[in-house]
């Protein structure tokens, strides 16, 4: 008598729920590699002017920006992600929570302007 086995392949392509999940994790590998890549320049800086400069002009090309974008959409999914999670891991407080998830967005918001303010001014 044989055992049934079920197959696994494409298990998170029958759900559209898994579908994101399988995004967000996907996510992830560019959160490592965007990191990186920031390793990298710090790298550089320590190697002197010259090695620096040429880390900002690889940056400047077409491959690498598109890159940024990508990784800008998917960081930015990731972290949205994060954001709803977040009721539900807290301990119990008497929010909503939708209060809980915009107040952490507007929370990175305000400080993410804060340091472009700071770093444009």
């Amino acid at each position: 008598m044989n055992t049934y086995k079920r197959s696994m392949a494409g298990w998170w392509q029958r759900n559209p729920f898994y579908r994101w999940y399988m995004l967000r994790e996907l996510s992830c590998v560019f959160v490592t590699a965007y990191a990186l890549v920031l390793l990298l320049g710090l790298y550089r800086l320590v190697q002197g002017p010259e090695a620096f400069a040429a880390w900002q002009a690889a940056l400047a090309m077409p491959g690498s920006l598109v890159f940024h974008l990508v990784a800008l959409v998917l960081v930015g999914y990731h972290s949205w992600t994060w954001f709803k999670i977040m009721p539900k891991t807290l301990p119990r407080i008497s929010l909503p929570d939708w209060a809980v998830v915009t107040g952490g967005i507007g929370a990175v918001i305000a400080v993410s302007a804060a340091l472009l303010w700071t770093a444009l001014g």
